[in-house]
């Protein structure tokens, strides 16, 4: 009976992580979700459960590119700014997202026009995942608070052909970078978020301790 229960882990294992991390839902609804059906991050899982075991009271997020990461941003930080050049998208959201969030519809994706609201300001994180992404790496940096973090999505996808990677100008200016690969929600292919980091980082704290996933990950958050 061994080879059945062989069998039954090859089948029950995956169906279960589609299950409880929402993979399945999500790929059902065509949106980012948890199982409960909540917006959650298009990041990689493991970047999300990583980010889920933090505290961001007091925090401030920038986002590059908004969407279901807001409303999940917004439950957490004190304050999200967000630019999104998909009139669609912004559109859909200005009417529902909480009042702890500035929504710009930005159409080049490319923050030009805006310089007065960024002007003067450091974020805690800075999510790149939207919007003409290189040039949001040129300007992160300097948005970027002493123990802040840069987040980039899909950071694999940057940089192929010959052209300069998009984690390349950090690394240039003495940048950590953790890779998170895995599997995002309603997405079929693996890919990689990059989490990047002066010497100091206060995501790297360790605060808390190691969670087992079925407890805590999977748990419904309010």
């Amino acid at each position: 009976m061994q080879w059945l229960k062989m069998i039954g882990r090859a089948v029950l294992t995956p169906a279960a992580f589609s299950y409880y991390s929402g993979h399945f839902r999500s790929s059902l609804k065509g949106a980012a979700v948890d199982r409960y059906g909540v917006p959650i991050p298009w990041y990689t899982y493991s970047s999300i459960w990583f980010l889920q075991q933090k505290k961001f009271s007091g925090k401030t997020v920038l986002e590059f590119g908004a969407g279901q990461s807001t409303s999940w941003w917004a439950q957490r930080a004190d304050k999200v700014v967000a630019f999104e050049r998909n009139q669609g998208w912004y559109e859909r959201l200005k009417s529902v997202l909480p009042k702890n969030v500035e929504l710009y519809f930005d159409p080049k994706g490319d923050m030009s026009g805006f310089e007065e609201v960024l002007r003067d300001r450091r974020f805690d994180v800075i999510v790149i995942d939207g919007q003409k992404r290189e040039k949001c790496a040129e300007v992160a940096p300097d948005l970027l608070a002493p123990a802040g973090a840069i987040l980039i999505d899909n950071s694999e996808g940057y940089g192929s052909g010959g052209r300069k990677s998009i984690v390349d100008p950090f690394r240039e200016l003495g940048f950590s970078r953790v890779d998170f690969y895995g599997h995002a929600p309603a997405v079929l292919r693996p890919h990689c978020t990059s989490l990047l980091f002066r010497e100091k980082c206060f995501l790297l704290d360790s605060e808390e301790s190691p969670a087992v996933l079925s407890l805590a990950i999977f748990k419904r958050t309010e």
